[in-house]
């Protein structure tokens, strides 16, 4: 005896392919998820790396401090400068006090970096550039460097051991 497949009606053939559609269309809906998703991703992954190469090429931009203490150029580390600052008396509080102090040690502050980027936006020879304008007025990066050369300088340390320091605590990537 063998058995004959079931008929279905007609109405039952239906729901039963609209079941199948809905299910088939949800593992669809599925898959069409995971694939908006891997652009996104391959996106994310392509920024991280461009922006990890430009970063490093900045950071290239910034001198390092210098190695050999005992073996650096004094007059090698001078940006140049040679326009006198303005004057203290034309300010007041923190600005007063960090243009006495770079028209007070021109060399020290001539053979210092400035890392407000300066150089690279505006041309300045060294953060002694910022004291002969204006532009160390409104620069807190200008003035705490300076102030902060000062007080290593007040304390015995010579302008190379100076500029080691001041590289160290101010040099940023990307400042």
């Amino acid at each position: 005896m063998s058995k004959k497949p079931k008929k279905t009606s007609p109405k039952k053939q239906i729901s039963e392919k609209s079941r199948t559609t809905k299910a088939s269309g949800k593992k669809h809906a599925k898959s069409k998820k995971s694939t908006k998703t891997l652009p996104i991703i391959i996106a994310v992954v392509a920024v991280i790396f461009i922006g990890g190469y430009f970063y490093d090429q900045n950071s290239r931009d910034y001198p390092m401090a210098i190695k050999d203490v005992s073996v650096a150029n004094i007059d090698a580390l001078r940006g140049g400068e040679t326009r006198p600052t303005l004057s203290p008396a034309l300010f007041f509080g923190k600005a007063a006090r960090t243009y006495k102090i770079a028209r007070e040690n021109p060399e020290l502050i001539d053979s210092l970096y400035c890392y407000c980027n300066c150089k690279k936006n505006f041309g300045h020879e060294s953060l002694l550039t910022c004291f002969v304008d204006k532009h160390a007025l409104n620069c807190a990066i200008c003035q705490d460097q300076a102030l902060y050369a000062e007080s290593l300088y007040q304390k015995n340390s010579d302008i190379a051991k100076i500029r080691v320091a001041v590289d160290k605590r101010f040099w940023r990537p990307l400042s």
